[in-house]
């Protein structure tokens, strides 16, 4: 048998496997959230399922854990030494198996999408401006779950009668800076009972102006995710309620169900944690690629040097001037808060520049002591999270670099 067959012989043993490993968690956490009678075996078989589960993640680490979960984790631990000790002995590098194990929870955490057979669960959705990347997107993940689509495209709003006709739920995928606009444009032609909502990065705005041009059902959404997403799987989706909340309940079941999380919020509130969340990190990350382009930075010979964290700097700065600027210039003005915030850091930024020149070091550790005590409680996360894209970048490279 060829190398070749052999390969593909063992990647489909893989993938049987895979799907049976998936199964058997996903049949796992069903049975601890039946609410049979017996509470708790029900209980204990949890605890100890996520104590192994994160001991296989962990390896032979013990760390802190919740109350309730201590013996589990610690049996979790137990096991876990002993994959690391087989992994070992198979040369199989401990990340591999750490992501194999993070990938399987993850999928056993969603619920793949159904096509239902019952019309009166299949929904009619009109997304406007769904020919763009997100529209596309919402498109592609309401169709896989069993709803009908309709898209309202720039060029045509003659048969905006017919397309917005007998619809459930209009969906506005359009740019910041139109969606006031085409809601007042597209509210005319909606009935009372049509569900109305948008997906921009401002909230409080827009909120009002559709529930002052729709009588009908009215939700606020921000998607917390741009290109390259291929499903809900662990994203986050803000949700501002506006009116008749109840009637979005199925849509947003159905992103539940592909794996998002729900944040729900005002629509204040929501534009208030985006000026740090989306403007002051664009704004950031637009400068410093701004200053690597004045500096003349030769990006390539950087990379040879480069600190697995530099790699992933550069390629965060990478991915925003890969997009739209003028939508990068929208999200960064999009309020007077937002420019008032750019101004701060700005002033931050020359200020600590400032006691750097004049080597004012007493003053600087002061400062790096204030700004811990807002982040060392999170320190263990973000170790945490940070190892996992390091480790998982530095394997993609040295994968590509097999591949030549």
């Amino acid at each position: 048998m060829s190398t070749q067959k052999q390969l593909e012989s063992i990647d489909q043993a893989l993938m049987q496997l895979l799907q049976k490993r998936i199964t058997l968690m996903q049949d796992s956490w069903k049975q601890t959230q039946s609410g049979t009678d017996d509470i708790e075996a029900n209980r204990a078989d949890s605890v100890h399922y996520q104590g192994l589960t994160q001991g296989l993640i962990q390896g032979s680490e013990q760390g802190t854990t919740t109350q309730g979960t201590t013996q589990g984790t610690t049996q979790g631990a137990e096991q876990g030494a002993t994959y690391e000790a087989l992994l070992h002995q198979h040369r199989i590098p401990l990340h591999l198996w750490n992501t194999l194990i993070t990938e399987c929870a993850a999928a056993a955490s969603t619920a793949p999408p159904s096509v239902s057979s019952d019309c009166e669960e299949s929904r009619c959705v009109v997304i406007v401006g769904g020919n763009g990347v997100m529209g596309r997107f919402l498109s592609d993940r309401l169709t896989l779950a069993g709803h009908t689509i309709r898209v309202l495209g720039r060029n045509d709003w003659d048969r905006a009668d017919e397309i917005l006709a007998n619809v459930d739920l209009v969906l506005l995928s359009v740019p910041l800076h139109l969606t006031e606009d085409i809601t007042r444009r597209v509210a005319p032609h909606l009935s009372p009972n049509t569900a109305l909502a948008d997906i921009a990065s401002v909230k409080a705005p827009i909120l009002q102006t559709m529930l002052a041009a729709h009588s009908g059902p009215v939700l606020g959404m921000h998607p917390m995710f741009g290109p390259g997403v291929d499903s809900f799987l662990a994203q986050k989706v803000v949700v501002c309620p506006g009116r008749q909340y109840d009637s979005f309940q199925w849509f947003l079941d159905a992103i539940a169900q592909d794996g998002g999380y729900l944040v729900t919020a005002s629509a204040e509130e929501h534009d208030q944690i985006m000026v740090v969340v989306q403007a002051i990190r664009h704004f950031a990350t637009l400068c410093l690629g701004i200053f690597l382009a004045r500096e003349k930075i030769d990006i390539n010979r950087s990379l040879e040097f480069a600190s697995p964290l530099f790699r992933m700097e550069l390629n965060i700065i990478g991915r925003l001037f890969a997009q739209d600027p003028a939508l990068c210039s929208e999200i960064i003005t999009a309020s007077a808060e937002r420019c008032q915030a750019i101004q701060r850091l700005a002033s931050t930024c020359q200020e600590i520049a400032d006691l750097f020149f004049k080597g004012n070091q007493a003053v600087i550790l002061s400062e790096f002591d204030q700004a811990h005590q807002l982040f060392y409680q999170e320190s263990a996360r973000a170790f945490k999270e940070s190892n996992y894209l390091i480790n998982s970048l530095m394997s993609m490279i040295a994968a590509d670099t097999m591949s030549g």
